[in-house]
Protein backbone atom coordinates (compact mmCIF):
# COMPACT_ATOMS: atom_id res chain seq x y z
CA UNK A 1 0.00 0.00 0.00
CA UNK A 2 1.43 3.44 -0.94
CA UNK A 3 2.65 5.57 1.95
CA UNK A 4 0.05 7.90 3.41
CA UNK A 5 -2.88 5.90 2.07
CA UNK A 6 -5.46 4.78 4.57
CA UNK A 7 -6.89 1.25 4.22
CA UNK A 8 -10.32 2.73 5.01
CA UNK A 9 -10.25 5.26 2.17
CA UNK A 10 -12.90 3.44 0.06
CA UNK A 11 -15.19 3.35 3.10
CA UNK A 12 -14.58 7.06 3.70
CA UNK A 13 -15.44 7.81 0.09
CA UNK A 14 -18.60 5.70 0.31
CA UNK A 15 -19.61 7.39 3.54
CA UNK A 16 -18.98 10.79 1.97
CA UNK A 17 -21.08 9.85 -1.04
CA UNK A 18 -23.97 8.79 1.18
CA UNK A 19 -23.68 12.02 3.20
CA UNK A 20 -23.73 14.20 0.10
CA UNK A 21 -26.64 12.20 -1.32
CA UNK A 22 -28.58 12.95 1.87
CA UNK A 23 -27.76 16.66 1.63
CA UNK A 24 -28.76 16.82 -2.03
CA UNK A 25 -31.96 14.86 -1.32
CA UNK A 26 -32.90 17.45 1.26
CA UNK A 27 -32.25 20.23 -1.22
CA UNK A 28 -34.37 18.50 -3.84
CA UNK A 29 -37.21 18.24 -1.34
CA UNK A 30 -36.93 21.99 -0.80
CA UNK A 31 -37.00 22.49 -4.56
CA UNK A 32 -40.16 20.41 -4.80
CA UNK A 33 -41.84 22.83 -2.43
CA UNK A 34 -40.18 25.91 -3.94
CA UNK A 35 -40.61 25.97 -7.72
CA UNK A 36 -40.11 29.69 -8.29
CA UNK A 37 -37.15 31.79 -7.26
CA UNK A 38 -37.91 35.06 -8.99
CA UNK A 39 -36.54 38.34 -7.71
CA UNK A 40 -39.55 39.54 -5.75
CA UNK A 41 -38.71 43.26 -5.89
CA UNK A 42 -38.53 43.19 -9.70
CA UNK A 43 -42.21 42.34 -9.99
CA UNK A 44 -43.86 43.42 -6.74
CA UNK A 45 -43.68 46.77 -4.99
CA UNK A 46 -44.98 47.47 -1.50
CA UNK A 47 -44.27 49.67 1.48
CA UNK A 48 -42.44 46.76 3.10
CA UNK A 49 -39.93 46.43 0.26
CA UNK A 50 -37.46 48.79 1.86
CA UNK A 51 -37.88 47.83 5.51
CA UNK A 52 -36.33 44.61 6.71
CA UNK A 53 -38.15 42.78 9.50
CA UNK A 54 -35.37 41.20 11.52
CA UNK A 55 -37.80 40.82 14.41
CA UNK A 56 -39.68 38.26 12.31
CA UNK A 57 -36.45 36.51 11.39
CA UNK A 58 -35.27 35.94 14.97
CA UNK A 59 -38.01 33.44 15.66
CA UNK A 60 -37.80 29.66 15.99
CA UNK A 61 -39.02 28.64 12.52
CA UNK A 62 -36.84 30.98 10.39
CA UNK A 63 -33.83 30.22 12.58
CA UNK A 64 -34.53 26.50 12.16
CA UNK A 65 -34.48 26.87 8.36
CA UNK A 66 -31.23 28.83 8.40
CA UNK A 67 -29.69 26.42 10.89
CA UNK A 68 -30.51 23.50 8.58
CA UNK A 69 -28.85 25.31 5.68
CA UNK A 70 -25.72 25.98 7.75
CA UNK A 71 -25.50 22.33 8.83
CA UNK A 72 -25.87 21.17 5.22
CA UNK A 73 -23.15 23.62 4.18
CA UNK A 74 -20.82 22.44 6.95
CA UNK A 75 -21.32 18.83 5.86
CA UNK A 76 -20.60 19.81 2.25
CA UNK A 77 -17.40 21.64 3.24
CA UNK A 78 -16.11 18.66 5.23
CA UNK A 79 -16.88 16.25 2.41
CA UNK A 80 -15.35 18.57 -0.18
CA UNK A 81 -12.10 18.76 1.76
CA UNK A 82 -11.95 14.98 1.93
CA UNK A 83 -12.90 14.36 -1.67
CA UNK A 84 -11.61 17.46 -3.47
CA UNK A 85 -13.69 16.95 -6.62
CA UNK A 86 -17.27 16.90 -7.81
CA UNK A 87 -19.41 13.81 -8.17
CA UNK A 88 -20.78 15.25 -11.41
CA UNK A 89 -18.27 14.50 -14.19
CA UNK A 90 -16.71 17.40 -16.05
CA UNK A 91 -15.87 17.75 -19.74
CA UNK A 92 -12.56 15.89 -19.30
CA UNK A 93 -14.45 12.80 -18.11
CA UNK A 94 -16.55 12.94 -21.28
CA UNK A 95 -13.58 13.02 -23.63
CA UNK A 96 -12.61 16.69 -23.78
CA UNK A 97 -8.88 17.14 -24.34
CA UNK A 98 -6.77 19.77 -22.62
CA UNK A 99 -6.45 21.64 -25.92
CA UNK A 100 -10.21 21.80 -26.38
CA UNK A 101 -10.75 22.84 -22.78
CA UNK A 102 -8.23 25.66 -23.08
CA UNK A 103 -9.94 26.77 -26.30
CA UNK A 104 -13.28 26.88 -24.50
CA UNK A 105 -11.72 28.87 -21.66
CA UNK A 106 -10.53 31.37 -24.24
CA UNK A 107 -14.19 31.99 -25.17
CA UNK A 108 -15.37 32.54 -21.57
CA UNK A 109 -14.70 36.33 -21.45
CA UNK A 110 -16.69 36.75 -24.67
CA UNK A 111 -19.57 34.65 -23.32
CA UNK A 112 -19.74 36.52 -20.03
CA UNK A 113 -19.26 39.87 -21.76
CA UNK A 114 -22.41 39.34 -23.82
CA UNK A 115 -24.42 38.03 -20.89
CA UNK A 116 -23.53 41.05 -18.75
CA UNK A 117 -23.77 43.63 -21.53
CA UNK A 118 -27.42 42.96 -22.44
CA UNK A 119 -29.00 43.71 -19.01
CA UNK A 120 -26.68 46.69 -18.53
CA UNK A 121 -27.81 48.15 -21.86
CA UNK A 122 -31.50 47.53 -21.17
CA UNK A 123 -31.35 49.03 -17.68
CA UNK A 124 -29.23 51.92 -18.92
CA UNK A 125 -31.75 53.06 -21.53
CA UNK A 126 -34.57 52.68 -18.98
CA UNK A 127 -32.82 54.78 -16.34
CA UNK A 128 -32.48 51.94 -13.83
CA UNK A 129 -29.30 50.65 -12.23
CA UNK A 130 -28.59 46.91 -12.66
CA UNK A 131 -32.22 45.81 -12.10
CA UNK A 132 -35.67 47.24 -12.91
CA UNK A 133 -36.51 48.06 -9.29
CA UNK A 134 -33.56 50.48 -8.93
CA UNK A 135 -34.82 53.65 -10.62
CA UNK A 136 -32.15 56.35 -10.74
CA UNK A 137 -33.31 59.69 -9.28
CA UNK A 138 -33.56 62.84 -11.41
CA UNK A 139 -30.74 63.71 -13.76
CA UNK A 140 -28.72 60.73 -12.53
CA UNK A 141 -30.95 58.54 -14.68
CA UNK A 142 -29.46 60.24 -17.73
CA UNK A 143 -25.81 60.31 -16.69
CA UNK A 144 -25.53 56.92 -15.01
CA UNK A 145 -27.85 55.34 -17.56
CA UNK A 146 -25.50 56.56 -20.28
CA UNK A 147 -22.55 55.15 -18.33
CA UNK A 148 -24.30 51.78 -18.04
CA UNK A 149 -24.91 51.73 -21.79
CA UNK A 150 -21.29 52.67 -22.43
CA UNK A 151 -20.02 49.87 -20.21
CA UNK A 152 -22.40 47.46 -21.95
CA UNK A 153 -21.05 48.33 -25.39
CA UNK A 154 -17.48 48.09 -24.15
CA UNK A 155 -18.06 44.60 -22.77
CA UNK A 156 -19.99 43.54 -25.88
CA UNK A 157 -17.28 44.56 -28.34
CA UNK A 158 -14.33 44.09 -26.01
CA UNK A 159 -12.92 47.59 -26.39
CA UNK A 160 -11.31 49.36 -23.41
CA UNK A 161 -12.68 46.56 -21.27
CA UNK A 162 -10.59 47.09 -18.16
CA UNK A 163 -11.38 50.84 -17.93
CA UNK A 164 -15.04 49.89 -18.42
CA UNK A 165 -14.73 47.41 -15.54
CA UNK A 166 -13.52 50.24 -13.31
CA UNK A 167 -16.52 52.34 -14.39
CA UNK A 168 -18.82 49.39 -13.63
CA UNK A 169 -17.39 49.16 -10.11
CA UNK A 170 -17.84 52.92 -9.79
CA UNK A 171 -21.50 52.62 -10.82
CA UNK A 172 -22.03 50.03 -8.10
CA UNK A 173 -20.33 52.28 -5.52
CA UNK A 174 -22.32 55.33 -6.65
CA UNK A 175 -25.51 53.29 -6.39
CA UNK A 176 -24.84 52.79 -2.69
CA UNK A 177 -25.21 56.55 -2.16
CA UNK A 178 -27.95 57.23 -4.71
CA UNK A 179 -30.19 54.20 -4.19
CA UNK A 180 -29.02 52.50 -1.03
CA UNK A 181 -26.73 49.79 0.29
CA UNK A 182 -29.34 47.05 0.33
CA UNK A 183 -30.22 47.24 -3.41
CA UNK A 184 -26.53 47.29 -4.32
CA UNK A 185 -25.78 44.29 -2.13
CA UNK A 186 -28.55 42.45 -3.95
CA UNK A 187 -26.68 43.25 -7.16
CA UNK A 188 -23.18 42.63 -5.81
CA UNK A 189 -22.65 40.12 -8.61
CA UNK A 190 -21.97 43.10 -10.90
CA UNK A 191 -19.04 43.97 -8.65
CA UNK A 192 -17.84 40.40 -9.17
CA UNK A 193 -18.16 40.79 -12.94
CA UNK A 194 -16.30 44.10 -12.76
CA UNK A 195 -13.45 42.30 -10.97
CA UNK A 196 -13.55 39.51 -13.57
CA UNK A 197 -13.11 41.85 -16.54
CA UNK A 198 -10.46 43.90 -14.74
CA UNK A 199 -8.51 40.74 -13.92
CA UNK A 200 -8.70 39.09 -17.35
CA UNK A 201 -9.99 41.66 -19.87
CA UNK A 202 -12.26 40.49 -22.67
CA UNK A 203 -10.05 37.69 -23.85
CA UNK A 204 -8.67 36.87 -27.28
CA UNK A 205 -11.75 37.71 -29.38
CA UNK A 206 -11.89 41.41 -28.63
CA UNK A 207 -10.95 44.83 -29.91
CA UNK A 208 -8.51 45.13 -27.02
CA UNK A 209 -6.52 42.09 -28.15
CA UNK A 210 -6.34 43.44 -31.71
CA UNK A 211 -5.72 47.14 -31.06
CA UNK A 212 -4.83 47.72 -27.39
CA UNK A 213 -2.70 44.75 -26.25
CA UNK A 214 -0.91 46.90 -23.68
CA UNK A 215 -4.17 47.11 -21.73
CA UNK A 216 -4.17 43.35 -21.21
CA UNK A 217 -3.79 42.24 -17.57
CA UNK A 218 -0.99 40.03 -16.32
CA UNK A 219 -1.29 36.29 -15.85
CA UNK A 220 -1.05 36.84 -12.09
CA UNK A 221 -4.32 38.81 -12.21
CA UNK A 222 -6.07 36.61 -14.78
CA UNK A 223 -5.88 33.56 -12.53
CA UNK A 224 -8.30 35.23 -10.05
CA UNK A 225 -11.03 36.10 -12.58
CA UNK A 226 -13.30 33.05 -12.28
CA UNK A 227 -13.28 33.01 -8.45
CA UNK A 228 -14.34 36.68 -8.51
CA UNK A 229 -17.43 35.83 -10.57
CA UNK A 230 -18.25 32.79 -8.46
CA UNK A 231 -18.08 34.74 -5.20
CA UNK A 232 -19.98 37.74 -6.61
CA UNK A 233 -22.89 35.65 -7.88
CA UNK A 234 -22.93 33.60 -4.68
CA UNK A 235 -23.10 36.70 -2.49
CA UNK A 236 -26.05 38.02 -4.51
CA UNK A 237 -27.94 34.79 -3.79
CA UNK A 238 -27.11 35.03 -0.08
CA UNK A 239 -28.23 38.66 0.19
CA UNK A 240 -31.49 38.13 -1.71
CA UNK A 241 -32.32 35.14 0.50
CA UNK A 242 -32.53 37.56 3.42
CA UNK A 243 -33.70 40.85 1.86
CA UNK A 244 -36.57 39.22 -0.07
CA UNK A 245 -37.39 36.23 2.13
CA UNK A 246 -36.03 35.57 5.62
CA UNK A 247 -35.75 39.20 6.75
CA UNK A 248 -38.63 40.49 4.64
CA UNK A 249 -41.47 38.00 5.07
CA UNK A 250 -44.24 40.62 4.58
CA UNK A 251 -42.82 41.39 1.13
CA UNK A 252 -42.49 37.71 0.25
CA UNK A 253 -45.98 36.76 1.41
CA UNK A 254 -47.53 39.78 -0.31
CA UNK A 255 -45.86 38.72 -3.55
CA UNK A 256 -47.10 35.15 -3.16
CA UNK A 257 -50.65 36.31 -2.50
CA UNK A 258 -50.65 38.46 -5.62
CA UNK A 259 -48.90 36.01 -7.94
CA UNK A 260 -50.40 32.76 -6.69
CA UNK A 261 -47.04 30.97 -6.96
CA UNK A 262 -47.65 28.93 -3.83
CA UNK A 263 -49.15 25.89 -5.52
CA UNK A 264 -48.55 23.42 -2.67
CA UNK A 265 -52.30 23.10 -1.85
CA UNK A 266 -52.78 21.49 -5.26
CA UNK A 267 -50.20 18.85 -4.34
CA UNK A 268 -52.03 17.90 -1.15
CA UNK A 269 -49.27 19.32 1.08
CA UNK A 270 -50.47 22.88 1.68
CA UNK A 271 -47.84 25.23 3.04
CA UNK A 272 -48.48 28.72 4.31
CA UNK A 273 -47.07 31.53 2.22
CA UNK A 274 -44.57 32.29 4.99
CA UNK A 275 -43.30 28.69 5.05
CA UNK A 276 -43.16 28.59 1.28
CA UNK A 277 -41.08 31.80 1.29
CA UNK A 278 -38.68 30.31 3.82
CA UNK A 279 -38.20 27.24 1.61
CA UNK A 280 -37.37 29.63 -1.24
CA UNK A 281 -34.92 31.53 0.92
CA UNK A 282 -33.29 28.27 2.03
CA UNK A 283 -32.61 27.22 -1.54
CA UNK A 284 -31.12 30.62 -2.39
CA UNK A 285 -29.01 30.58 0.76
CA UNK A 286 -27.65 27.09 0.03
CA UNK A 287 -26.80 28.05 -3.55
CA UNK A 288 -25.11 31.27 -2.46
CA UNK A 289 -23.06 29.77 0.37
CA UNK A 290 -21.84 26.83 -1.68
CA UNK A 291 -20.82 29.13 -4.53
CA UNK A 292 -18.99 31.52 -2.22
CA UNK A 293 -17.15 28.65 -0.53
CA UNK A 294 -16.50 26.86 -3.82
CA UNK A 295 -17.80 23.47 -2.68
CA UNK A 296 -19.49 21.05 -5.08
CA UNK A 297 -20.05 23.89 -7.53
CA UNK A 298 -21.28 21.69 -10.38
CA UNK A 299 -23.85 20.02 -8.15
CA UNK A 300 -25.18 23.30 -6.78
CA UNK A 301 -25.35 24.86 -10.25
CA UNK A 302 -27.50 21.98 -11.45
CA UNK A 303 -29.76 22.38 -8.42
CA UNK A 304 -30.01 26.15 -8.93
CA UNK A 305 -30.83 25.81 -12.62
CA UNK A 306 -34.33 24.51 -11.91
CA UNK A 307 -35.80 27.31 -9.74
CA UNK A 308 -33.88 29.99 -11.62
CA UNK A 309 -35.50 29.06 -14.93
CA UNK A 310 -38.93 27.84 -13.92
CA UNK A 311 -40.61 31.27 -13.74
CA UNK A 312 -39.39 32.45 -17.15
CA UNK A 313 -42.74 31.71 -18.80
CA UNK A 314 -44.49 33.67 -16.04
CA UNK A 315 -42.30 36.80 -15.90
CA UNK A 316 -41.03 36.48 -19.50
CA UNK A 317 -38.46 38.81 -21.05
CA UNK A 318 -37.85 40.96 -17.96
CA UNK A 319 -36.70 38.01 -15.90
CA UNK A 320 -34.82 36.49 -18.85
CA UNK A 321 -32.75 39.64 -19.35
CA UNK A 322 -32.22 40.17 -15.64
CA UNK A 323 -30.96 36.62 -15.14
CA UNK A 324 -28.59 36.57 -18.14
CA UNK A 325 -25.47 37.27 -16.03
CA UNK A 326 -26.45 34.42 -13.70
CA UNK A 327 -27.03 32.08 -16.64
CA UNK A 328 -23.62 32.91 -18.07
CA UNK A 329 -21.82 32.41 -14.77
CA UNK A 330 -23.62 29.13 -14.08
CA UNK A 331 -22.76 27.77 -17.52
CA UNK A 332 -19.08 28.62 -17.02
CA UNK A 333 -18.95 27.17 -13.50
CA UNK A 334 -20.61 23.97 -14.71
CA UNK A 335 -17.62 23.17 -16.94
CA UNK A 336 -14.93 24.79 -14.77
CA UNK A 337 -12.37 22.21 -13.68
CA UNK A 338 -10.80 21.73 -10.28
CA UNK A 339 -7.99 19.28 -10.96
CA UNK A 340 -4.25 19.91 -11.34
CA UNK A 341 -3.43 22.06 -14.32
CA UNK A 342 -6.85 23.71 -14.62
CA UNK A 343 -5.47 27.20 -13.95
CA UNK A 344 -2.75 26.61 -16.53
CA UNK A 345 -5.40 25.68 -19.10
CA UNK A 346 -7.35 28.82 -18.20
CA UNK A 347 -4.30 31.06 -18.65
CA UNK A 348 -3.38 29.34 -21.88
CA UNK A 349 -6.90 29.75 -23.20
CA UNK A 350 -7.26 33.48 -22.48
CA UNK A 351 -3.66 34.44 -23.31
CA UNK A 352 -2.32 32.05 -25.96
CA UNK A 353 -5.26 30.67 -27.95
CA UNK A 354 -7.17 32.14 -30.92
CA UNK A 355 -5.39 35.54 -30.99
CA UNK A 356 -2.34 35.13 -28.73
CA UNK A 357 -0.74 37.92 -26.78
CA UNK A 358 2.58 38.99 -28.20
CA UNK A 359 5.68 38.16 -26.16
CA UNK A 360 6.61 40.96 -23.78
CA UNK A 361 3.03 42.22 -23.43
CA UNK A 362 1.63 42.53 -19.92
CA UNK A 363 4.28 40.37 -18.27
CA UNK A 364 3.63 37.59 -20.76
CA UNK A 365 4.90 34.34 -19.31
CA UNK A 366 4.07 30.73 -19.84
CA UNK A 367 1.32 29.48 -17.53
CA UNK A 368 3.67 26.66 -16.58
CA UNK A 369 5.92 29.24 -14.92
CA UNK A 370 3.10 30.29 -12.61
CA UNK A 371 2.56 28.50 -9.29
CA UNK A 372 -0.51 26.34 -9.32
CA UNK A 373 -3.47 27.57 -7.27
CA UNK A 374 -6.49 25.37 -6.71
CA UNK A 375 -9.75 27.31 -6.27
Amino acid sequence: MPPGKSPRLPAVRWTGFVALTGVLAGLLLMLAAEPASAHVKWFFQSDSAGSLRWDLFFRPVPLLFVGGVLLATLAAVILWRRRGQSFVPGPEALGATDERRSLLYGLVPLILGIHVAVPLLVNGVQGTLFSPDNALPGIWGNFLGLAEAGVALSLFYGGLTRPAAIVLAGLWTGGVFLIGLEPMLENVMFLGFAAFFFFVGRGPLSIDRLLFPRLEPSAALARHAIPAVRVGVGLSFVVVAFTEKFANLPLATGFLEESGLNFTPYLGVPLSDATFAMFAGSVELVVGLWLVLGVFVREIVIIAWFPTNLTLTLFQWEELIGHLPIYGAMAVLLVWGTGPGNISLWLKGVRERLIPLKPGTSEHRSPADQPEVVH
